[in-house]
């Protein structure tokens, strides 16, 4: 299934924790759970989002919703993101090809300064508690996603 979206089923792909451990949509039945996906550790946008969902983390956790930030980058490079920025918001790593960005269609061709490459579209996924896509944000701008998110957790 190729981009799927709200009232489907979100895929359940193992990913990589920093810890070396794995996670998937499945581990997190009975509650709310938000993926979002970022470009990269350590870059503007990319550590404000983070930021932002890790000060909101109490909550979520309030609203039955867990968080999980979601890029290419490697476990090692997500552990020191994390240590550097105090992140409360727990991340995986989507680093192989064919997993979760690809089932969902955000890892895909860009363009920036007439160069193409391969990256990841800014996307936030809000599933419900029983693994359903219940909102779905694309080309996501950083500045009030967080607080967004969250309302639409609560009134979920």
């Amino acid at each position: 299934m190729s981009n799927p979206g709200v009232g489907d089923a979100f895929p359940d792909i193992a990913l990589e924790t920093p810890d070396g451990g794995t996670v998937k949509a499945s581990d997190f039945r009975g509650q709310k759970l938000v993926v979002f996906f970022y470009p990269k550790d350590n870059t503007p946008g990319c550590t404000t989002e983070n930021q932002d969902f890790s000060a909101m983390k109490a909550d979520f956790d309030a609203a039955n919703t867990a968080l999980l930030g979601v890029s290419k980058d490697s476990a090692k490079k997500h552990q020191n993101f994390i240590a550097k920025h105090d992140l409360k918001a727990p991340l995986a790593t989507d680093a192989e090809a064919g997993g979760l960005s690809d089932a969902l269609g955000i890892w895909t061709e860009k363009q920036n300064y007439g160069r193409t490459y391969m990256g990841m579209v800014r996307t936030t996924y809000l599933v419900d508690a029983e693994g359903k896509i219940a909102q779905v944000w694309n080309k996501v701008k950083v500045k009030g996603h967080a607080e967004a998110v969250l309302e639409a957790a609560k009134a979920l």
